[in-house]
């Protein structure tokens, strides 16, 4: 799996954060620099420990599945991208009301574990796929950091309106990817 693609899975996956940070950045008045740090490093942080944690744990068990690992890839990232979408147009646009404007670590760790789980089943993928999980972690845990910063100023700025929009574009992105990987393990 090369970088773009692995690029294209890290946004897919930040799409979560980013709907929260809008809903984050909504909460509050005015956007201080420690809300901008929590918010990214929350979520970059748990967005890279999950796939290294879905890793080990794929890892310890490949050999076992590696003639379907193509389908396994496929289907999980299927399932988060089907269910990324459906939960996307499922809500209501503004669903977002319902985050507040506490940035405690306590509140965070929850926020960041729960938009962090789909990366852990992809982190499983990756090991089946053979992915380098240095270089996907630190993608997808910088490229979570900066949209999540982005999500918080949107939020603040717009509200809610793009929530959705950018819950169905991860998903569809997740769905592309997997269809790429069982594609590309079918011709090869």
């Amino acid at each position: 799996m090369g970088i773009s693609a692995l690029i294209l899975i890290a946004i897919g996956l930040a799409m979560d954060a980013f709907a929260v940070s809008i809903g984050k950045g909504l909460s509050v008045r005015k956007i201080e620099p420690r809300h901008t740090m929590s918010v990214g490093l929350w979520f970059g942080g748990f967005q890279a420990l999950m796939p290294l944690v879905g890793y080990m744990l794929g890892v310890s068990f490949s050999s076992l599945v590696q003639n379907i690992d193509h389908w396994i890839a496929f289907g999980l990232l299927g399932l988060i991208g089907v269910n990324m979408i459906r939960e996307a147009l499922g809500g209501d646009d503004c669903e977002c009301g319902d985050v507040d404007a506490d940035f405690s670590a306590r509140k965070m760790l929850l926020l960041a574990i729960a938009t962090s789980i789909d990366a852990l089943a992809v982190g499983v993928s990756f090991a089946f796929l053979g992915v380098n999980i240095w270089t996907a972690v630190a993608l997808i845990g910088l490229i979570t950091m900066v949209i999540s910063m982005v999500g918080l100023r949107i939020g603040n700025i717009f509200g809610c309106r793009y929530k959705s929009k950018a819950e169905i574009v991860g998903g569809i992105v997740l769905l592309v990817m997997g269809c790429k990987i069982l594609i590309e393990h079918l011709v090869a």
